[in-house]
């Protein structure tokens, strides 16, 4: 598929945003719904432009809550809780770091003016899988897996049917995999739509979760384009290769290793999608800028599918931290304050043939999480380790990535998987 690229600029609000000191009249008021560690990097990249940064999350002492200068602890799926904190901290920016938010207190904020990122109803049709996957294929024709929706049991059974076994089911209302089953026969309908129920986000509000099946394809692997719309347009990152377990991302590497037709399709679809929802934020208003992240799925054929958007910077673009002269968070952050982002800003910064690798370190057990052997693990050159600041675990979390450049992806691989080898973890009193 083709799709021209989208240079022009919004007609929206100025695109100039005066930056004041942090306490001045003229500050930049920022309020970051989400406060993990992308929420932090965002931060220190808003502050780095002298914006006021609030931080709001669901528990305290969240990573982006300290680094900031104001801090809050809410239920930000409740209406009146989130309109109350708007009200109290009047923000000229929001940015939503999670997808767990209200969203009706979302497009009040954009009514009153205030600039939601990257637009009001972009972050409502990316968190729905039906208001997505309708977009982007009924739409704007982008090619997908073969889909059908589903609002009870019975319709359930008739679309996986349609579609065929295997097939996979989702919530359309979910993220990381909860809630995700994949059915090989008829007889695991009904486990499917339990699982759908219960993992799905709203899980609290007691109605019934509507469901997407889509069909088994002969997948090769999954790219990550980290896609930047700003006042300057539309741009793409170099592509972004990854590992998941149990859908959550593992590891991921820049530059993924494309042939040049499969990257060219893999840019158009990530700008196509881009620019659809960027139109529908102009439409109403809104600046529509910001890094998404397009989820891409490349099969044993060559063929490119689109399969969702993150409409904020993504898990694997963690390794931009190392690859980019500015990573996805220094991208995010010039965008939405109207600061033109052009390809040469999303330029790699390796040498030429290099490959940058990310390795999340994921901690199991009960408490505080301490790591040890910093020193020894960041011995080598090109290497790089970010701490989270997460207060405990409880269970399983992700607590730290590391990050290595090499001389191909293998190597850059396996640098940052030895640095997460070298370090020495503890989880309370116990080693992991």
């Amino acid at each position: 598929m083709t799709s021209k690229a989208h240079t022009s600029v919004p007609h929206s609000p100025s695109t100039d945003r005066p930056l004041g000191a942090p306490s001045g009249r003229h500050q930049t008021r920022v309020l970051l719904l989400g406060s993990g560690e992308l929420g932090r990097e965002i931060a220190i990249e808003l502050a780095r432009f002298g914006a006021r940064v609030i931080a709001a999350d669901s528990y305290d002492d969240a990573p982006a809550m300290q680094v900031v200068q104001e801090r809050h602890v809410i239920d930000m799926t409740d209406p009146i809780a989130l309109n109350a904190l708007i009200a109290e901290t009047r923000p000229s920016i929001i940015v939503p770091e999670i997808e767990a938010i209200a969203t009706s207190a979302l497009n009040g904020a954009a009514s009153a003016g205030i600039q939601v990122v990257p637009s009001s109803r972009i972050t409502s049709i990316c968190m729905d899988r039906e208001a997505l996957r309708r977009l982007a294929h009924e739409t704007l024709d982008l090619p997908t897996t073969p889909y059908r929706f589903a609002g009870s049991l019975e319709e359930l059974r008739r679309g996986a049917e349609g579609i065929g076994f295997p097939c996979v089911v989702k919530p359309v209302m979910s993220s990381s995999g909860h809630g995700q089953s994949v059915l090989h026969s008829a007889d695991d309908v009904d486990a499917a739509w339990s699982e759908a129920q219960f993992g799905r986000r709203d899980v609290a509000d007691g109605g019934v979760s509507r469901v997407i099946v889509e069909a088994f394809v002969p997948l090769d692997y999954e790219l990550t384009m980290l896609t930047v719309s700003s006042s300057a347009g539309i741009v793409t990152c170099a592509p972004i290769g990854q590992r998941q377990e149990n859908g959550d991302y593992r590891e991921s590497w820049q530059p993924a290793g494309v042939e040049a037709s499969t990257l060219k399709r893999a840019q158009d679809i990530a700008t196509a999608v881009v620019e659809g929802l960027a139109d529908i934020a102009h439409h109403d208003g809104e600046r529509g800028w910001g890094v998404f992240g397009v989820e891409l799925f490349v099969l044993r054929d060559g063929s490119v599918l689109f399969n969702e958007v993150s409409p904020r910077p993504h898990d694997t673009g963690m390794v931009t931290m190392i690859s980019q002269r500015l990573n996805e968070f220094a991208l995010h952050a010039r965008a939405i304050l109207g600061i033109p982002v052009t390809q040469d800003d999303v330029a790699l910064s390796m040498r030429a043939g290099q490959v940058a690798a990310s390795h999340a370190i994921v901690s199991t057990g009960e408490g505080e999480v301490v790591f040890h052997n910093v020193p020894q693990a960041l011995a080598h050159d090109d290497t790089d380790l970010r701490v989270f600041g997460k207060p405990a675990v409880h269970g399983h979390r992700r607590m730290a990535v590391a990050l290595a450049v090499g001389e191909n992806n293998q190597n850059a691989r396996d640098a940052a998987t030895e640095i997460v080898d070298s370090l020495s973890i503890q989880v309370c009193d116990g080693e992991v």
